[in-house]
């Protein structure tokens, strides 16, 4: 876990309940939150140090000067609470704290007090918003200028670049190149790799398992309309559905500081892929465990089916991005026809936190038992790509 910054927590501080009523009340208004976001696209455009943008750390707002005067007394919510989740480190056992970037915490309160329909800014929704701030974040990190924010990146989460194909990072055109960048193939071992029925995790990422999707309900996945069928974007009476009914479901959730390319889970073959558009809802926890939003199912997001070399049962792999995330990137792995190894990759997501959910029929594997012992609990666990994740039946 060195990767990943913990901040030190004390137990009197409970974690927050994302609430309007926690900013003084000339901040409240979902307008502020928005204003606020594009400014910190702009400055993350601008400023070398990405603690001048969208990756301000909630738990070091009171360091800040320039963010107190965007949304006065976010300060005091980062002081009085715990802004983030809780996670369990896979290879320790320990659990750890995630302090919150600020830009998703704004973007839970536009959310869950701007109303997705209702006109906040410019005469713009909720939805267009993010829209829009999600292409503009990804122009400025496509630009060439945006290479000045790597090494600040790079400190901020404490990126290990030693694992990295190219360590040197003046090689990097842009800040998103950098952000898709590959790993040495020894720097993510695959578990039991001789073992033919091993299924492994994804991504670097923050797990949870679940064998059923009314498992997934009552334990994680709070969204009115989640259902299979909507996740696949296909109709309920189709095939796809049908091999999917009652489907046990893994789901890898990303954040900034992670490596960002994606690889499959199974030994097997690629098959279609379905490109859905979507919103740009952020993937957070405390918006995925909210009732009333549909993240997952309402998202932009991308399905490649594939097929286990040796069950011969299906696989649906779903690419969901998520607030300001730039797009979903195939690579030559997911070509239609082509034969993959666990491990073997599949594509990346550019800047930004997303969500891959692996969806298996139901009876096909059982997950390992401290995943789904922490799933249930539930917190999410942090793993690497190559970790073991289950065994196929």
């Amino acid at each position: 876990m060195a990767s990943i910054p913990h901040p030190h927590i004390h137990d009197d501080k409970p974690i927050e309940t994302i609430h309007p009523d926690n900013l003084p009340k000339e901040s409240r208004h979902p307008s502020v939150a928005a204003n606020t976001l594009g400014t910190l696209v702009d400055n993350s455009a601008r400023h070398a140090d990405v603690q001048h943008g969208i990756h301000a750390q909630m738990h070091k707002l009171r360091d800040s000067e320039f963010v107190h005067k965007l949304i006065p007394g976010i300060e005091k919510v980062a002081s009085d609470y715990h802004v983030g989740n809780f996670v369990v480190d896979r290879q320790s056992g320990e659990k750890f704290f995630e302090s919150m970037p600020l830009y998703p915490r704004l973007g839970m309160h536009l959310l869950f007090y701007g109303g997705t329909q209702v006109k906040v800014l410019h005469n713009q929704t909720v939805e267009s918003v993010l829209k829009d701030l999600s292409i503009r974040q990804g122009k400025a990190y496509d630009a060439p200028e945006s290479v000045k924010s790597i090494p600040s990146f790079i400190k901020t989460y404490s990126i290990k670049t030693d694992e990295l194909i190219q360590p040197d990072i003046t090689a990097y055109k842009t800040f998103n190149d950098f952000f898709s960048r590959k790993l040495k193939p020894e720097a993510r071992p695959i578990q039991n790799v001789d073992d033919p029925a091993g299924i492994c995790a994804v991504a670097d990422s923050r797990l949870t398992v679940y064998e059923s999707v009314d498992f997934a309900k009552k334990f994680w996945i709070k969204g009115n309309n989640f259902d299979i069928p909507s996740l696949l974007d296909v109709d309920p009476s189709s095939d796809e559905a049908k091999r999917f009914s009652d489907a046990s479901l893994a789901i890898f959730r990303l954040a900034p500081a992670d490596y960002h390319r994606f690889h499959s889970p199974i030994d097997g073959t690629v098959g279609e892929t379905h490109d859905i558009p979507g919103q740009y809802y952020t993937v957070n926890p405390q918006a995925v465990n909210e009732p009333g939003f549909d993240v997952f199912t309402g998202n932009k997001r991308s399905v490649l089916y594939m097929t286990h070399a040796r069950s011969g049962m299906p696989v649906a792999y779903v690419a969901i991005g998520a607030m300001l995330v730039g797009s979903v990137h195939w690579t030559t792995g997911a070509e239609k026809g082509a034969t993959v190894k666990r491990g073997d990759e599949l594509g990346y997501f550019a800047y930004g936190g997303s969500t891959i959910v692996a969806i298996f029929p139901k009876g096909m594997l059982k997950f390992d038992d401290d995943l789904v012992k922490n799933s249930q609990s539930p917190i999410e666990t942090y793993v690497k790509v190559g970790y073991s994740i289950g065994t196929a039946n």
